[in-house]
């Protein structure tokens, strides 16, 4: 991408540094969950530096029609609105601002406000708008000179109008971002439709049709249909051949002779075929029901996609937006170009505006010119990557001719996958694509059951194409897993690798798993069978695997804590004023404890990797106690498990119990493994599918120049024992022996942790306006807060 610039290094932001400055933040065009998130982060950071912050109600039609519509917000206007979708502020289509006579509008409304920094929250159309007000703003303030509605003095006080843009659209179609606000939340909707509408297509072995939203992107039926196992998928990006009806129909005989009761089709509502010509639900119903007389039923997802609580990763991504939005605007100078806030991997980047809107309706050329492959580069490396992963695994199965009479591989390898570790979600996603794109390169793949312990007693079996159907959806681990270390047994984990064949291996785990591959690689020289490539794939709800930015599982961890939270802030709904304190897993790793604290708008959270005294405890009691006072109805403490021997949960309660009579009750709540259950989240499978396939590339080239002539596999090098993770945005295989230097065993965390990053947005966004007068409105240099780039 032309002309990124990544947030500079670390930032210090004074406290009220910018006083006086006027923010607007306003959501145009259609909604999307998430934007409240947004907008409560615009505004207090907003406070937090000092500015006047105002709502625009309405999107563009209540910046014309000012009065009203543009109110000054404080802190408490912000309060509970992190959970709730939509947007609070309202957002509504304007014919009147595409005319300069109510543009001139709006800025008269602006100036009479002394506003001059604008947040613009929706999509390509909203921000094309705002960046043309803005090309215009010095001839509108002239006009309004000129008709005496405002006077000289004010023209040139407010002379530059800056805008910063974050994109809110559930199609994920804007480019120059790899997720907009809303997108997560709207796969949540599809795909609990799809987990629902499963059960009922297998009791009636239906064939089920799924149109979801995307008139001009198909990136939410893209992903829906690889992370719901469906069969078939129609987008406009990448087009169906001419004999589409004959593949769809050969693809769905196939899976129903193999045993599948079940087919599912979606289709994004703007498909198409290589000739442009729709192609519709009723249409796709029509060739299965004339052709294989199956029984088909349509489902229309509609508006439900757009609804509900938005998920955790929204919520996070919509405060982290809003805040780096403030800082843009608050850091830019006259001669800074309009800019879009851009989620790039785990960074943030500042895009030019245009840039990214030009790019979008390249993309829409493209596709109007049938230059399909062209279409789906613009849309990104994750697009592309998505697509990828999907055609891999729903291939047409190869030719029984590459098979023995047992099934097995004639020419492939044989691989083994297990799991050493806690269970966590995505695990059982992950088993299905490396067993599928094992099976179709002629590989015999084994599934090792209960991990080193089920390897020791034997309980090894060969997995089959049909063995993993259905497994995507589901929470756990089917092939069953423990913590057991191989430890003093390793001569006989050897013995049982040698006699099974075993050529690569497949770890999924946590902690546990990297330490187990580790302990292999180090007994190389005394086992043989250990040289073999082995590739760990981190999957822990704790996210504490060195090597990696996320681990499989702990992104449905995170919803489930933050879905739990909301339930019981609701609980408390009527009733006085309440704190509670929960406490959450994680280990020593605070990840979950501080994301989870920021997705649910929490007023602290304690953690082991950021020391606490007794005195910050008092403080933190008396912010609370300062809220309460103010209009607060419910406070939210988390806290890790391990954050402190002694400042247990228990004590952390009881103290709020005691100091906060009179003024709020407090309760207290451990989540346990609450937090490993439940359905994974579409990030989760998405992550688990793409990370399986990417580990059966690696394990096959390290086979290919690891083997000799007669057959035998022999890896010594360090870079044969690896670990798959994500680092910024690119997949990344890491010498599981150089990561022992990263790690701190004691622990078991990584030395350095990208999340910690976020701790002060966490502060800054707990905080109430009035403890910000305590020490005066700027903060002297031991009380600054440093704020590094918020994407990590």
């Amino acid at each position: 991408m032309a002309n990124m610039t990544e947030t500079p290094g670390a930032k210090f932001i004074e406290r009220g540094a910018h006083k006086g400055k006027g923010i607007a933040v306003f959501t145009s065009g259609g909604d999307s969950q998430g934007m409240n998130a947004a907008v409560r982060a615009v505004v207090r950071m907003g406070i937090y530096l000092g500015c006047k912050v105002y709502f625009i109600r309405e999107g563009y039609q209540g910046m014309v029609d000012g009065g009203e519509h543009i109110i000054e917000a404080n802190w408490s206007s912000v309060s509970s609105i992190i959970h709730k979708g939509g947007t609070i502020i309202g957002s509504a289509r304007c014919q009147d601002f595409r005319e300069r006579q109510g543009r001139l509008k709006a800025a008269k409304n602006l100036v009479d406000k002394g506003i001059t920094n604008l947040v613009v929250i929706g999509g390509d159309g909203s921000l094309t708008g705002a960046d043309l007000f803005r090309q215009e703003w010095s001839s509108l303030l002239e006009e309004l000179v000129k008709n005496k509605e405002i006077t000289p003095e004010q023209k040139e006080k407010y002379r530059i109008l800056q805008i910063a843009g974050l994109v809110g659209s559930i199609d994920n179609d804007f480019c120059g971002t790899d997720m907009t606000i809303g997108t997560d939340s709207a796969l949540h909707r599809i795909i609990e439709a799809i987990d629902a509408i499963v059960s009922t297509a297998y009791s009636h072995q239906r064939t089920f049709i799924m149109e979801v939203m995307g008139r001009h992107c198909g990136y939410l039926a893209l992903v829906a249909a690889l992370t719901g196992e469906a069969d078939f998928v129609f987008i406009p990006e990448w087009p169906a051949d001419s004999n589409w009806k004959d593949v769809l129909c050969k693809k769905l005989m196939q899976e129903r002779t193999a045993g599948q009761r079940l087919n599912i089709i979606i289709v994004a509502e703007g498909a198409i075929d290589r000739n442009g010509e729709p192609i519709t639900a009723e249409m796709i119903k029509k060739v299965v029901v004339d052709n294989l007389h199956q029984d088909t039923r349509i489902t229309v997802l509609g508006h439900v996609q757009r609804g509900g609580r938005p998920s955790a990763f929204d919520r996070i991504l919509g405060s982290r937006m809003g805040a780096e939005a403030v800082m843009a605007l608050m850091e830019a100078d006259e001669k800074t170009e309009p800019c879009v806030i851009s989620l790039d991997g785990n960074q943030a980047v500042r895009v030019p505006l245009m840039q990214c809107v030009k790019q979008t309706k390249a993309v829409a050329q493209a596709m109007a010119d049938k230059q399909w492959e062209k279409a789906v580069q613009l849309r990104g490396k994750s697009f592309m990557r998505n697509l990828e992963t999907y055609k891999l695994l729903t291939r047409l199965k190869p030719p029984k001719e590459s098979f023995n009479e047992k099934g097995m591989g004639k020419e492939g390898y044989t691989m083994a996958v297990m799991h050493i570790g806690a269970p966590a979600c995505g695990m059982n996603a992950a088993v299905r694509s490396f067993v599928r794109n094992c099976i179709y390169r002629g590989d015999t793949v084994l599934g090792v059951h209960d991990g080193i312990d089920g390897l020791l007693a034997g309980y090894v079996k060969h997995m089959n194409w049909s063995d993993v159907t259905g497994w995507v959806s589901h929470g756990g681990a089917y092939l069953g897993t423990k913590r057991t270390l191989p430890g003093h047994r390793m001569g006989l984990v050897a013995s049982r690798l040698q006699e099974f064949g075993i050529q690569a291996l497949l770890i999924i785990g946590g902690f546990e798993g990297f330490q187990a591959a580790l302990q292999m690689y180090e007994n190389r020289e005394e086992h043989a069978a250990f040289r073999i490539p082995i590739l760990v794939i981190p999957s822990t709800i704790s996210n504490n695997v060195p090597g990696t930015e996320f681990s499989l599982g702990c992104d449905t961890a995170l919803n489930e804590i933050t879905e739990i939270c909301d339930r019981i802030r609701q609980s408390a709904q009527g009733t006085k004023r309440r704190v509670f304190v929960i406490e959450t897993m994680g280990g020593y790793c605070g990840y979950l404890a501080t994301l989870a604290g920021l997705a649910g708008g929490a007023d602290a959270a304690y953690i082991y990797e950021e020391k606490f005294t007794i005195k910050d405890l008092q403080q933190d009691v008396y912010h609370m106690a300062t809220k309460m006072s103010e209009g607060v109805q419910r406070g939210l403490i988390l806290r890790n498990e391990k954050a402190s021997d002694n400042y247990n949960t228990d004590f952390i309660y009881r103290l709020y119990s005691e100091e906060g009579k009179g003024l709020f009750s407090a309760r207290m709540n451990i989540l346990g493994h609450m937090q490993q259950g439940g359905s994974p989240t579409p990030f989760d499978r998405n992550l688990g599918t793409k990370m399986a396939a990417k580990a059966v590339d690696w394990l096959v080239c390290q086979l290919k120049n690891n083997t000799d002539e007669e057959g035998k596999v022999c890896c010594t090098d360090q870079n044969t024992v690896c670990l798959l993770g994500i680092v910024k945005r690119q997949y990344k295989c890491t010498s599981i022996h150089a990561l022992k230097e990263e790690t701190n065993f004691d622990q078991r965390i990584p030395k350095e942790q990208w999340w910690l990053k976020l701790r002060p947005l966490l502060r800054i966004l707990a905080k109430h306006d009035s403890t910000y007068e305590e020490e005066g409105m700027y903060m002297s240099i031991e009380d600054r807060v440093l704020v590094d780039p918020l994407y990590g």
